[in-house]
């Protein structure tokens, strides 16, 4: 009997508190949400099914979750904690990443630039509520709807608010289908988002070849902090572009990242254990995401319309695009081609919106390296 009464006291039924079946409730959202809406489901069923894993095996004295020394989950973890992932995943990015759109068009890099102040006016916004300068930095990369910077940045600056974090940018990253549209139809008219533009010019082999070296020169030398980021979304970027790689770039734009991002998934969602995920703080993570998230979805717009006011007639810039400065990759940029042919069926934006989207990628990667070399100690 005595036997027994131990096995039951040490079953997971034992130790379940309501925080965490809420944290089971809201797995097994993220995952039918990934497949009922097909909301980021590369993104949302490895985070749900984490969140459920992380909040079921939750007894003392066993080794199990990702915060108990010496457990699988905490060596899997160790990728996040230690900022081993992201780097993995820009890698990735980088080989499966066309510049050319940027590149015909150079100017619509301000865009990605403009949606970063979404960012630092949160910073502001957290520092005035009285998170700490580390914190505030690692909340406000929420807004560049990047989930590996956001975690990269928050691993190295709060790891304490790593979990929020990571979950705060992953699911407004899943939801930038829901988010942009309305804040993008409210800041602009139709006779706006019915702006056609010009196709872009080709780019040749050689610029295509050269931007990946010259962008992580540059880049790096402005953000040192940037270095691991940049360099292998930039290196991802040159096996793509060179033609002699071909088989490096493959393996790293399908294989690798989706290992990673499956590690990545699983171990983040299973680090919203209840019992440490569930504090005031994670819930105002949360509120200033999203308020991150929609500054930096209408900086990009107003942006573009601002640009609008300086170009001539038939080199306007149809303001939809600037939501794609956010870098969701690429499904900020779909939303400004679904936003727009909702007014016009032909008028065809995903190839200009990928210009400021990827120019979002690296600005969310060399704002982070900004934050982290100036708060670094």
């Amino acid at each position: 009997m005595q036997t027994l009464l131990h096995f039951l006291s040490q079953t997971g039924f034992a130790h379940l508190t309501l925080g965490n079946l809420g944290m089971i409730a809201i797995g097994i959202f993220f995952v039918t949400l990934a497949i009922r809406k097909d909301y980021e489901p590369l993104l949302l069923v490895p985070i749900g099914f984490g969140a459920i894993a992380g909040n079921l095996a939750v007894v003392p004295g066993m080794s199990l979750s990702v915060y108990d020394p010496g457990s699988v989950l905490s060596y899997l973890y160790y990728g996040v904690t230690a900022g081993i992932y992201p780097p993995l995943i820009f890698l990735g990015i980088g080989a499966m990443t066309d510049f050319s759109a940027m590149l015909s068009n150079p100017k619509l890099v301000l865009l990605g630039a403009a949606a970063q102040v979404g960012i630092f006016a949160t910073l502001i916004g957290a520092l005035w509520l009285g998170f700490s300068p580390t914190e505030a930095a690692s909340i406000g990369i929420i807004g560049g709807a990047d989930g590996p910077t956001a975690i990269f940045l928050s691993a190295k600056l709060a790891p304490h608010l790593l979990g929020a974090i990571a979950i705060a940018a992953y699911s407004y990253m899943a939801l930038v289908p829901v988010i942009q549209p309305p804040i993008m139809k409210a800041l602009t008219t139709r006779e706006e988002r019915l702006i056609r533009m010009k196709a872009p010019r080709k780019v040749s082999k050689w610029e295509r070849i050269l931007f990946p070296v010259g962008a992580f020169i540059i880049c790096t030398l402005i953000a040192p902090g940037a270095l691991v980021l940049v360099g292998m979304l930039c290196f991802g970027n040159l096996l793509r572009e060179s033609g002699v790689t071909e088989r490096l770039a493959n393996t790293a734009r399908t294989a690798l990242i989706d290992i990673v991002t499956i590690l990545l998934g699983f171990c983040v969602g299973a680090s919203t254990q209840a019992q440490t995920f569930l504090t005031p703080r994670s819930v105002g993570v949360f509120a200033l995401g999203a308020a991150s998230f929609a500054v930096a979805t209408m900086s990009g717009v107003l942006f573009a319309k601002f640009m609008n006011l300086f170009l001539a007639e038939g080199n306007k810039i149809n303001p939809l695009i600037g939501a794609a400065g956010v870098s969701a990759v690429p499904d900020s940029a779909r939303v400004a081609q679904v936003v727009g042919q909702r007014e016009d069926p032909n008028n065809f934006l995903l190839m200009h919106a990928m210009a400021p989207n990827v120019a979002g990628v690296i600005g969310s990667a060399i704002a982070a390296g900004v934050l982290w070399s100036v708060l670094v100690k």
